[in-house]
Order: structure tokens, then C-alpha cells, then sequence
């Protein structure tokens, strides 16, 4: 479980908690990895927005588990908990956006035009991928395994490696 922020300046939480439409007064934060968060009635505990009716009592008391919030996932889920991947019928968490793993099956969710995401960070390698799970970046730990991970092969011969 993350924290929000500590409180800044104007007495406001610095991680930008705010009251968003839909979730009957759910709150969104941002969480320690600078993701989009879940905010716990306790107004302190921020938790990852795929924590969110997981099946998993994550604030303490049980307010991500809400019926209210759980009952027709993901249309009960507020705005700010989800994405739209590149089939309409299809949805991610809002945390899972943008995290190098291809959540939504067609990297719509990785990929430009329906996301904007950074380049690869430090710990990935950019390649087109031939692996599934990923989509323009591999982890680097994956690099001179032996294994082809990139269609052009740079992940066993231009890759520096872990």
C-alpha cells in the first residue's frame, strides 16, 4: 500500500488527491511509483488503482471492496480507476497503463495512437518486440539471454545487458 504525499505548503496533499465524478465520492491520488491511486477514507493511504475490487480488503476499512464500488466492474469503477484500451469493449486498470506490459493484448495500452506513453526507462531495452507480453520495450534483464525477445535480434547483439 502507498501513501499520499505529505501535505504542502496551502495545507493541500501534495500527491493531488481529488474528488473526481463517478464512485459516489471516490478520491483519486497518485502513489508512491507516481501512478494513479485509490484514495482510503482514512484520507492517508493511497492503494494502486488495480487494488480496487480485487477481491482484497486493502484500506483499512474495506472501502476498495465496496459494493457500491464493485458491483458492475468495471461501469461502477470511477472514471479515474480505468483505461479504454484500443477495442472499445475492452478496459485495464488506469495503473496499468503505460507499464511496459501489454495489459490490454494489442499494446493499445503501450502504444501510440490510443497512448501516450515515455520512452523505455532505464531498466528496458526498445525493440519491436516478438514477445506477447511485452509490446516496444523488453526488460533488460532479458537482454544476451540467448533468447530472441526482439524481431531485429538487438536484444542479443547491440543490448548492453542488465
Amino acid at each position: 500500500m502507498n501513501k499520499v504525499f505529505p501535505k504542502g505548503e496551502n495545507g493541500c496533499i501534495a500527491a493531488g488527491p481529488k474528488v473526481l465524478p463517478g464512485g459516489e465520492g471516490a478520491q483519486a491520488c497518485t502513489t508512491l511509483t507516481n501512478r494513479t491511486g485509490f484514495l482510503c477514507h482514512d484520507r492517508r493511504s493511497c492503494i494502486p488503482a488495480s487494488g480496487v475490487c480485487d477481491g482484497v480488503r486493502t484500506c483499512t476499512h474495506g472501502e476498495d471492496e465496496d459494493e457500491s464500488l464493485c458491483r458492475d466492474v468495471p461501469h461502477s469503477l470511477p472514471h479515474f480507476l480505468m483505461a479504454h484500451c484500443g477495442d472499445p469493449a475492452s478496459w485495464i486498470y488506469s495503473d496499468q497503463k503505460c507499464d511496459g506490459t501489454n495489459n490490454c493484448g494489442d499494446c493499445s495500452d503501450e502504444l501510440s495512437p490510443v497512448t501516450v506513453c515515455p520512452p523505455c526507462g532505464p531498466g528496458w531495452w526498445r525493440c519491436p518486440s516478438t514477445v506477447f507480453r511485452y509490446c516496444g520495450c523488453i526488460p533488460r534483464h532479458l537482454c544476451r539471454d540467448h533468447v530472441q525477445h526482439c524481431s531485429d535480434w538487438s536484444d542479443e547483439y547491440a543490448c548492453p545487458g542488465p
